[in-house]
């Protein structure tokens, strides 16, 4: 085992960072996450400390350079924690260009429905602040159909109904009935489907079951 070896795994990495944080020493703080990550590059947990590191230090660009290259890493325990965390930050800063950048960037990586609700969530929140007044309807709705359309084509049906219930919740809130109406025509039907159940008497009978059906 090399030294380095020998270091990082005998380094309780929370403990340590603390104790020089307490001292203001935080270069050696940086000293010890470049260290630990250079052992364990997947570690989600200390991409996200030492980003978070530099967002106390406020320094901007090299809290952004740390995020980068933790997503740049071919391989990662917990990949969505790191995004989520990425997302947050830019969006906590009022970078909101920047957090539609690293929402799209992700959607080249996975199209699962979760982050294009979260996405969604993200553009209604923008409603809350009046400089997006004008725009934040128009920005969800583009955000749902792309979703709805990109899921429709891969006949993720399940998937589907979950975004066509956020998007419904969405225009609830937000949409007139013109917007309302046209979303209930998506809106998946409940099917009834008849199977044969056999009881302990041996009698077959017919069962009905619900399903949705986009």
């Amino acid at each position: 085992m090399s030294w380095n070896s020998r270091y990082c795994s005998a380094l309780s990495l929370p403990s340590s960072t603390l104790f020089f944080l307490q001292l203001r020493e935080f270069d050696r703080c940086r000293k010890l996450y470049q260290k630990f990550l250079e052992f364990n590059p997947a570690n989600v947990y200390a991409w996200i400390k030492y980003a978070e590191l530099e967002q106390l230090l406020e320094e901007e660009e090299l809290c952004r350079a740390v995020f980068e290259l933790a997503v740049s890493q071919p391989l990662l325990d917990m990949p969505e924690l790191l995004w989520k965390a990425y997302i947050d930050y830019e969006f906590g800063e009022g970078q909101y260009d920047n957090t539609r950048e690293l929402y799209e960037r992700l959607l080249q990586r996975t199209k699962h429905v979760k982050v294009w609700i979260s996405y969604a969530d993200m553009e209604a929140s923008l409603g809350e602040f009046e400089s997006e007044q004008a725009t934040f309807r128009d920005r969800t709705r583009a955000v749902y159909k792309r979703a709805e359309q990109a899921l429709k084509e891969a006949q993720l049906t399940e998937e589907r109904a979950l975004l066509l219930e956020s998007w419904r919740d969405f225009e609830k809130a937000h949409g007139d009935e013109e917007a309302q109406a046209s979303l209930r025509s998506k809106m998946p039907r409940k099917i009834k489907k008849r199977r044969k159940v056999t009881n302990d008497d041996g009698v077959t009978k017919e069962k009905r079951k619900k399903k949705k059906e986009c």
